[in-house]
């Protein structure tokens, strides 16, 4: 497929689609990042590396990779947007494959086979590949299944809590010329590989950082990307969110 990078709402080099069917839902992204691919594919091949990009989205509660003979496992709890026990968060099981590495060209997968409220064959791919100017070219796709009760809990939000949330594709323009962006499931589906396409960025701007300050940055980084389009993806205050997330890390370091 042919994608256009210019001239875009995103302003930056961000390509995003979306797709809803009967029983799936699929979001899209494609990305240049200033990061040599070298050290773009070193960093995001590693499994537990997941754990410190899922874990910047506000959902995410935890996260561990564990080894057995059978792969590589995360194990990912999610929950709500505020402060709550683990044992309230849904745990789901991914399995992560590294199904090719090599100098010119990775992909990982991470897939669950069920979550909560009925979802059901989650699937989380990234792509990489070397672009112009030491930059590296990321596709992500982020996609789940749902049956009935999953439809049913998705349109209960969508009524209540989401009914003012929108996403990215633009559908129309209104009188005065102003974007109208789609609502619905694909703007859930949008926003949320919107926050995980950022999460990457902001691991991969953190990387440089000494290693007792990497989290913080990635903190700070991925708040302020995501303010950059607040009309789709603000949820909390900075304050808030920092609290947040600084208390499930010491948490899950033991403290």
């Amino acid at each position: 497929m042919s994608v256009e990078f210019d001239d875009n709402q995103f302003r930056r080099a961000i390509h995003l689609e979306s797709r809803d069917s009967a029983e799936k839902l699929e979001g899209e992204v494609y990305s240049i990042v200033d990061y040599p691919f070298a050290t773009v594919s070193e960093a995001l091949s590693e499994s537990l590396n997941w754990c410190d990009v899922l874990l910047l989205h506000f959902n995410v509660k935890y996260c561990d990779a564990a080894e057995s003979s059978e792969g590589t496992t995360l194990s990912i709890g999610l929950g709500k947007k505020y402060d709550q026990p683990l044992a309230d968060a849904y745990q789901i099981q991914f399995v992560y494959r590294r199904r090719s590495f090599d100098p010119n060209y990775f992909s990982i997968e991470l897939t669950a086979g069920s979550g909560p409220l009925s979802t059901r064959d989650y699937h989380f791919e990234v792509e990489a590949i070397p672009a112009v100017n030491e930059r590296t070219l990321i596709h992500l796709t982020y996609s789940y299944a749902f049956g009935m009760s999953g439809r049913l809990a998705m349109h209960g939000y969508l009524a209540t809590t989401g009914r003012d949330k929108m996403g990215f594709t633009i559908t129309g323009r209104t009188p005065a010329g102003e974007p109208i962006y789609i609502r619905g499931v694909r703007g859930v589906i949008e926003r949320n590989t919107m926050r995980y396409c950022l999460a990457i960025e902001a691991y991969l701007a953190a990387l440089g950082a000494p290693p007792q300050e990497q989290l913080e940055k990635r903190l700070q980084y991925w708040y302020r990307s995501t303010e950059q389009y607040a009309r789709q993806l603000h949820e909390m205050d900075l304050d808030d969110y920092l609290a947040l997330k600084r208390h499930e890390n010491a948490r899950l370091q033991g403290g």
